[in-house]
């Protein structure tokens, strides 16, 4: 079993299909060669460097909601 994070897309280059992705004051760059469309603020499921696939903004919430729930993450800003 794995573990996929939800992040939220900060900015994308082009050139080398990698985004900048938060999750929460945490900043990563991550690659986008596994899915199509992505856009600035839109949120990724990603794991170990990749951007698995796009998720809602309610789905992300209520997954971070649920990792705060048990310990995993910080609590989500509101």
């Amino acid at each position: 079993m794995c573990l996929a994070l939800p992040a939220k897309i900060l900015a994308i280059d082009e050139t080398s299909d990698m985004a900048t992705v938060a999750l929460g004051d945490v900043k990563k760059d991550v690659s986008l060669a596994l899915i199509e469309d992505a856009q600035v603020d839109d949120f990724v499921l990603i794991h170990v460097g990749y951007a698995l696939n796009k998720i809602s903004r309610e789905e992300a919430e209520r997954t971070l909601q649920i990792f705060a729930e048990a310990g995993l993450v910080e609590e989500p800003a509101r």
